[in-house]
């Protein structure tokens, strides 16, 4: 009952999903409810590479076919229930070189364990600024909500994403009203919009998992992008567990409607430093 109750979820959240049009797959990760242990800090490099992407610039903002995104993580574990994570977003293509995009800070609080709840819960508050050039929205806050839960060798996470853009890049000034309204509507809302992701896993054996994930954005509450516009993504994955102080992500991603780029590769390295005396 409890799978076909996650199945009856996870196919809500699909139905009702669609990445957000800002060049935003700089880090792309279903994150756990889980948080960093104290005393513990996990550096994380997030790569990927756009093999099929946008090929002009669109509303001021780059192509994104050729783009390779280096993003740096850094998440210290503050509390047995609380961390806080820090992004530098990188970007870089034969002719540009490596530039830097923009940073975030994320605070994460959980539920704790010893609630016993029968699910994992924990809420992630993400703000900060990236370029005009790579993202619209500029500056944006990101209230994510998620949900996980283990059951045998199955695995499954949530991440009910919602984005607030505070700084959307201006419209150019020869729009027509009508044009300017579904500018802010598909291109820059300014408003709170919904796009989450998840993932469910199976593991067969120790050290690895195989698994799908899946990444969408269906726009601004209460006023939905049109069917072009909306962006779904599905990256099968593997997990490797070679030791307890490194994780391990490779993927491919295809991308199912005409607005969201069609073909991306990403891998996640990862490596534990505990400053305490435990393990």
């Amino acid at each position: 009952m409890r799978r076909v109750g996650f199945l009856f979820l996870l196919s809500f959240v699909m139905l009702y999903a669609g990445t957000a049009l800002a060049q935003n797959n700089y880090e792309i990760q279903v994150y756990p409810s889980e948080t960093i242990a104290p005393k513990t800090l996990l550096t994380e490099l997030h790569s990927n590479y756009t093999v099929e992407g946008t090929t002009t610039t669109q509303y001021g903002m780059l192509p994104t076919q050729g783009q390779e995104h280096e993003t740096i993580e850094l998440t210290q574990g503050l509390t047995d229930w609380s961390e806080l994570g820090f992004y530098i977003f990188t970007e870089e293509r034969g002719s540009t070189g490596v530039q830097w995009v923009g940073d975030h800070i994320r605070p994460r609080v959980r539920v704790p364990t010893r609630w016993h709840w029968p699910v994992g819960v924990s809420l992630s508050n993400e703000i900060g600024y990236a370029r005009p050039e790579f993202a619209n929205p500029t500056w944006s806050w990101q209230i994510m909500p998620i949900f996980d839960q283990t059951l045998g060798k199955w695995y499954w996470s949530v991440n009910t994403t919602m984005d607030w853009g505070i700084h959307p890049v201006p419209p150019p000034s020869n729009f027509t009203p009508q044009q300017r309204q579904t500018y802010y509507r598909d291109v820059s809302p300014g408003g709170l919009t919904f796009g989450p992701a998840a993932t469910v896993t199976y593991q067969p054996d120790k050290y690895y998992n195989v698994g799908i994930e899946y990444y969408g954005y269906y726009g601004q509450f209460g006023e939905f992008v049109s069917l072009h516009n909306q962006q779904q993504q599905f990256f099968p994955v593997v997990n490797l567990f070679v030791s307890p102080k490194w994780e391990i992500n490779v993927g491919a991603g295809w991308g199912a409607t005409a607005g969201t780029d069609h073909l991306i590769v990403k891998c996640i390295l990862g490596h534990y430093f505990n400053w305490g005396h435990s393990k």
